[in-house]
């Protein structure tokens, strides 16, 4: 049975959305906490990998305070070899360009070109409103998305740019038909923001300033819940489009 298999990097930043919709799609999930030492899965042809985000960054993959990164690195890189289909979200994105060749640098203010991470609701677009790309041409109308990271990718040279948002050029990219990061996170339900806003209160303060957390929980509040049938029609169709390449191709 295929299954989907979720690598997540700290226990918050869970698959959400993702985990409904592919069980519909009949994916028996497996979820791997590398954070708590869960040893990694052995992915075969018909899986799908979904690599969750964390506060970390490529640069930690020789971190020892974040010790599973340089074997997930090392997972990562076998799954591409055997042409397995990989979602990668947020630091799993990172990770991704990072292992073609990719870069991950700061995210600056375009105003005063000092760091600034990109926190809160917001839209990201299809790049390209004429693409014949079935994911490009499904953003055409705005997604109002998540986003919550404080860099952004330099895109490896074999990665086609999908969609951006105001802030962040690099927001949704794919290399071949089977492999996407997603800069954003599509993926939050229920009480997953409520979880994140309460833990993460010293980033949360350093992108919005003393009232970040209230900003947020408003945000949440307005948008959440008014853009869920959207954000699971965008999965819906990212994983039927990877499910259909891997028929073609298996």
């Amino acid at each position: 049975m295929k299954k989907l298999l979720v690598l997540k990097n700290i226990e918050r930043e869970g698959p959400g959305l993702f985990l409904k919709i592919a069980k519909g799609k009949g994916y028996l999930p497996e979820i791997y906490n590398l954070s708590l030492g869960d040893k990694l899965p052995e992915p075969k042809k018909e899986d799908l990998i979904l690599i969750m985000g964390g506060p970390m960054s490529v640069k930690d993959i020789n971190n020892q305070n974040y010790f599973w990164l340089r074997e997930e690195t090392k997972f990562i890189k076998r799954a591409i070899e055997n042409q397995i289909a990989i979602i990668g979200v947020c630091l799993g994105a990172q990770l991704l360009a990072h292992i073609f060749g990719g870069k991950v640098e700061k995210l600056k203010d375009k105003f005063n070109k000092g760091n600034k991470p990109e926190l809160g609701w917001s839209d990201i677009s299809s790049i390209d409103k004429k693409s014949n790309d079935e994911i490009s041409r499904s953003l055409i109308e705005p997604l109002k998305v998540l986003h919550w990271h404080g860099d952004r990718i330099i895109l490896p040279t074999q990665a086609k740019l999908l969609a951006s948002s105001a802030r962040c050029k690099e927001q949704l990219f794919k290399v071949g038909e089977f492999i996407y990061g997603l800069q954003f996170h599509v993926e939050t339900e229920g009480s997953m923001t409520d979880i994140w806003i309460r833990n993460d209160k010293r980033f949360i303060t350093y992108g919005l300033g003393e009232n970040g957390q209230k900003i947020l929980k408003v945000q949440c509040k307005e948008f959440e819940l008014s853009s869920h049938n959207a954000r699971s029609l965008f999965i819906n169709k990212l994983i039927n489009k990877i499910n259909e390449y891997k028929k073609t191709s298996m």
